[in-house]
């Protein structure tokens, strides 16, 4: 299947892939927390199983390999989660995001600290990301998510 990027969520992208790792974490988990109200019950099966396998492989970890493990997603790292999630499609990688995300809220996934403060040159970003609809932003999670790795 291919997976082609919104052109208006383009600019956000490209800016996003400059941040370093850990920074791209926090902005994956606030993008969670500004579309969580919005989005629907539960993805399909198909999406929802593959998604959720990549997903516990994390959670069953100790929370300093959870946030390694995260990170050598966003690296590209040639370890056995990195390619399990390489295998997903655009929506399975979304679905382990908001899953991670799901599960900082509820305490089973390491947390961003709770003093932690976006770099002030993650403000562009967030202006950009405000200006987007939901649909784009959507888009734009898909796309950032799609090309980790």
């Amino acid at each position: 299947m291919t997976y082609t990027i919104d052109e208006a969520a383009r600019p956000a992208l490209e800016t996003f892939q400059g941040f370093d790792v850990d920074t791209q974490l926090a902005l994956l988990w606030f993008g969670y927390l500004d579309i969580k109200d919005k989005l629907t019950p539960a993805p399909p099966q198909s999406v929802e199983a593959p998604g959720r396998a990549v997903f516990e492989l994390i959670e069953n970890l100790s929370p300093e390999k959870q946030l390694q493990a995260q990170r050598d997603i966003i690296n590209g790292a040639a370890t056995d989660i990195s390619r399990g999630y390489n295998a997903l499609s655009p929506n399975a990688k979304l679905e382990v995001w908001l899953l991670l995300a799901q599960g900082m809220e509820n305490g089973t996934i390491i947390q961003v600290p709770s003093d932690y403060q976006l770099p002030g040159e993650t403000d562009q970003f967030t202006a950009m990301i405000k200006k987007l609809e939901f649909e784009q932003r959507i888009n734009f999670m898909l796309s950032a998510v799609q090309a980790m790795g």
